[in-house]
């Protein structure tokens, strides 16, 4: 398939089936989606394997246990790279990141497409000011400690060219949760990948609990550190 769409699942039973079916709506014959099931005791990845039953373009990848969204990604583009996608997007389950984007992020020529919040056109629907805030500062604060030049430097739902993924040193990533998507922004502008950011609309979960918690932004303080270009000095 020439573009796979990588979605991790963990206890995403509600949104699964429709999210597949949102997904196929928009993308060309040649496209197909991976879920990365970390054996969700909800049952999702029993779901997914009944929607892959029924149609060719899904595919699933079922991992023991919860390792974090990071080592999930991870695992996805590994297989969908055996799967020989030429483009390879990561997105949630969870509706937050706009499904009719999808066609812009597969068409751009850069190496990595971010699909942004933070550019002009881009926004957040349904967050209280005080959460839009802290990502806004937390973003602002990302880019001055490592020079990242994106506005969006959190922004997890992006697509990737087949070649900056297939040579890439796995080794470097240090994440295992939500930081991993900093993370390959900024190790991907380190490479010397062409980084382009389009405007989406993110919209708070449909269903479902968000996996947010304070570890995770523990995690994502100290990858942070790691990366200060201050430190590097």
């Amino acid at each position: 398939m020439k573009n796979m769409v990588v979605i991790p699942t963990y206890n995403e039973k509600e949104n699964a089936e429709a999210m597949a079916r949102a997904v196929l709506d928009v993308l060309p014959e040649d496209s197909g989606i991976l879920f990365v099931d970390d054996n969700s005791p909800d049952g999702t990845g029993k779901i997914v394997d009944e929607l892959a039953q029924k149609d060719p373009r899904i595919r699933v990848l079922h991992r023991e246990r919860k390792e974090g969204l990071g080592r999930a990604y991870i695992a996805g583009f590994k297989r969908a790279l055996e799967l020989g996608a030429e483009r390879i997007v990561e997105m949630d389950c969870d509706f937050s990141h706009p499904v009719q984007s999808l066609p812009a992020l597969i068409k751009s020529d850069a190496d990595v497409t971010i699909g942004s919040r933070y550019v002009r056109g881009g926004k957040c629907v349904g967050w209280p000011f005080k959460r839009w805030l802290v990502s806004r500062l937390g973003g602002l604060y990302i880019r001055f400690m490592t020079g990242l030049p994106v506005k969006d430097p959190t922004g997890g739902f992006k697509a990737f060219r087949r070649e900056v993924l297939a040579g890439f040193d796995w080794g470097k990533v240090k994440s295992m949760g939500y930081s991993f998507q900093l993370e390959m922004n900024y190790l991907m502008w380190k490479a010397g990948a062409t980084i382009r950011e389009v405007p989406i609309v993110f919209t708070e979960r449909r269903a479902g609990k968000s996996k947010i918690t304070p570890q995770i932004a523990r995690e994502t303080l100290a990858i942070v550190r790691g990366l200060s270009r201050f430190r590097r000095k």
